[in-house]
């Protein structure tokens, strides 16, 4: 199961689908035009159900090892857990509780349609599933862009993942990906979010059916960020002030903070400094850097750290790189340096204190 992208051996196809180009590492259906909710359900090998059935043991005292025999043994039911099952494969998913409500993969592509009335609004660019069907995650682009300067464009995208292994909650977001670089600028404002969450209850395909929260986080935030993003590509900030921002935002925890306050570098871990290392790089020599609203400027040095995660950090497989920009490491060390270059914004230098 390469890239724990789910395989298919019935149709020796991986459940998953991109528009035009080649992803998670070439595997899966590549499609010239944006699919409709019906088709790309169908190119991405999610047009299966979840099934909760109920789950059962047997009594070890009567268990003799053999297989004959132990068919005979009545059966326990276990009471308030469930397996979920998927029902063309007839594969447990996972084990949930009772209060625990299958949410349908075709009801995930009902809540995007719904988000802009359905019709050519949403376009459809990636879906797939992992494990063995336990996730699944879709990418949609919507209409319009975000534009920093004259040229430099960010495309808004939604995405949605949720799972039938009872981790993890039904999580719907709105992220802008910058187009010259395909990098993740995933961001939240303060008092605002960029998502909704929502969990496995009996209330979960209600609320999936109110889209338009998604919607009005969208636009609230396309709006901020467009007026932000052109902010900090108009303040400019020196290169040992970028490399000072980097080594803040990428700090695993406030000791590393400390020791770079007291002058310490010598008790850095050289994993940590490689990686700043490496970050500088990139904000530096990256062609993406060199572009009038990047170039020395607080908008290029977010980019930077939000790039490194995106276009130079190696990852385990795809699957890694997915949960670290949407909710693990990455996500935090961006959120980092998006408060940073908010404070440099307002404070010049004076917002860069190792504490």
């Amino acid at each position: 199961m390469a890239y724990n992208l789910n395989y298919n051996s019935d149709n020796n196809e991986y459940s998953f689908f991109s528009v035009k180009e080649r992803a998670w590492h070439g595997l899966g259906k590549i499609v010239d035009q944006y699919p409709t909710s019906a088709e790309a359900i169908k190119f991405a090998g999610l047009n299966y159900r979840v099934e909760k059935r109920p789950l059962f043991t047997y009594d070890t005292e009567n268990h003799t090892g053999d297989p004959d025999t132990d068919l005979l043994i009545p059966e326990i039911e276990v009471p308030n857990y469930f397996a979920t099952i998927r029902t063309d494969t007839e594969q447990v998913l996972g084990v949930v509780g009772k209060d625990y409500e299958v949410v349908q993969n075709v009801d995930a592509f009902e809540f995007f349609d719904a988000i802009v009335g359905g019709g050519d609004g949403i376009l459809y660019e990636t879906a797939g599933a992992l494990g063995k069907g336990e996730r699944i995650f879709i990418t949609a682009k919507l209409p319009g862009y975000v534009r920093i300067g004259r040229e430099d464009l960010l495309e808004q995208y939604l995405f949605l993942t949720t799972s039938h292994d009872g981790f993890g909650s039904i999580t719907a977001a709105f992220t802008p990906i910058r187009v010259v670089c395909n990098n993740t600028l995933n961001a939240a404002m303060r008092n605002h979010t960029n998502a909704i969450k929502i969990r496995h209850t009996a209330s979960a395909n209600d609320r999936l059916k109110t889209a338009h929260e998604l919607m009005g986080i969208s636009s609230t935030l396309s709006a901020e960020l467009q007026g932000i993003f052109n902010q900090w590509a108009q303040v400019r900030i020196t290169d040992k002030e970028v490399k000072k921002l980097i080594q803040i935002a990428m700090a695993p925890n406030k000791e590393v903070l400390k020791n770079l306050e007291a002058g310490k570098t010598d008790e850095l871990s050289t994993t940590y400094t490689n990686i700043v290392d490496k970050v500088y790089e990139y904000a530096l020599s990256s062609p993406t850097q060199q572009m009038e609203t990047t170039a020395g400027t607080v908008f290029g040095a977010y980019n930077a750290v939000t790039g490194y995660f995106q276009n130079v950090r190696n990852y385990k497989d795809g699957e890694a790189k997915f949960k670290s920009i949407i909710e693990g490491t990455a996500k935090l060390r961006a959120q980092t340096a998006f408060d940073l270059c908010r404070d440099f914004s307002k404070n010049g230098a004076d917002a860069l204190i190792f504490n």
